[in-house]
């Protein structure tokens, strides 16, 4: 018997195939948005469901919307814009980013849904603060006025603020959670992976050529589909706000941890450090490498604490996390060693 029926938008995203997965696997009956249909034997074929119903749906569309919510007790909102580079205007990040959760909320609201659980970001707690302070926690919000908001940081920032302003007005009857990951790593179900996984895929394939002073909180894919569902599933939760967060690391780290672990996979991985002024000349030529160079000797310690205290969710070994990643890489062809 089901357990119930959740919505999952964004279907074809990385943490959202893993939060499908596991739903299925719990018993709940799943329903997945999609930009396309013709992406859904894909979808399908990647998440090794082939009866999984997936809808049609945009961000900027009321189309769709109304349909997929039919039935539906609780709503996994993830889908929003990840650039691969700094977009030329912010707004073709932000603009779908709140747009798409104000119509979720709308449409989850409309059709009678219990609680709607929104994958936010770190980008929307730790960004624009100066350099030294006390790790980030839930009560932290990015300063979008700053010069280190850069459009991603804008787009997470301003959608969430968006929702729980939507919440407070118009939101009564139902609940709103967000969970806030920092960089997602792991294991990968098909070619459709998170922007924070190009991090582990470019070491590994040697495109670049030293490790510069970047660094990022880890947590584990796996670990942040099941804080989706804890907080999806757990009384008591209306307006919190949850950060998914592990160790930081630095990309010098991250390397040892890949050339103890894979041995002569890694060999392309570099040692040496990349100095500051070399990564900024890197970044003229690569649009992710461009992204990242506000980064550079930044720090942002976070705490998970309150997940733990309030749901018992805890990360897993980022070692692990970064070695399951690699392999997975490597073994579905998406990088070369």
């Amino acid at each position: 018997m089901s357990k119930g029926k959740v919505l999952v938008t964004g279907a074809s995203g990385y943490i959202a195939g893993f939060i499908i997965k596991a739903l299925a696997a719990q018993g709940w009956q799943v329903r997945g948005t999609i930009r396309s249909s013709a992406r859904a034997a894909d979808v399908r074929a990647a998440l090794g469901l082939p009866d999984l119903e997936l809808v049609a749906c945009d961000l900027m569309s009321d189309a769709g919307w109304a349909e997929a919510m039919v039935a539906i007790d609780f709503v996994q909102h993830i889908a929003s814009p990840i650039p691969t580079g700094e977009p030329r205007n912010p707004d073709d990040l932000i603009i779908p980013a709140r747009e798409g959760a104000l119509r979720a909320l709308r449409f989850a609201h409309a059709a009678g849904v219990k609680r709607v659980v929104m994958t936010s970001s770190m980008a929307a707690i730790a960004y624009g603060h100066g350099e030294a302070r006390a790790p980030f926690t839930e009560a932290d919000w990015s300063n979008v006025d700053s010069l280190d908001a850069y459009a991603y940081i804008k787009s997470k920032t301003l959608a969430e603020r968006a929702a729980r302003d939507w919440m407070a007005a118009s939101g009564q009857s139902m609940e709103y959670v967000s969970i806030n990951p920092a960089a997602v790593l792991g294991p990968v179900l098909g070619p459709d992976f998170s922007t924070s996984l190009e991090v582990v895929k470019k070491l590994l394939d040697g495109a670049l050529p030293g490790l510069p002073r970047l660094g990022f909180g880890v947590v584990d894919v796996r670990d942040v589909a099941e804080l989706h569902i804890t907080a999806m599933t757990t009384p008591g939760l209306d307006g919190e706000r949850f950060i998914a967060q592990g160790r930081f690391m630095w990309l010098r780290e991250v390397a040892e941890v890949l050339k103890a672990g894979l041995g002569q996979q890694a060999r392309r991985v570099p040692t040496r450090r990349l100095p500051d002024w070399l990564l900024k000349l890197l970044a003229n030529f690569d649009a992710t490498v461009k992204m990242v160079v506000p980064e550079l000797g930044r720090r942002r310690e976070a705490s998970a604490a309150h997940a733990l205290k309030r749901l018992g969710w805890k990360t897993r070994d980022e070692t692990a996390t970064i070695l399951d990643c690699a392999h997975s890489l490597i073994e579905k062809g998406l990088v070369k060693t």
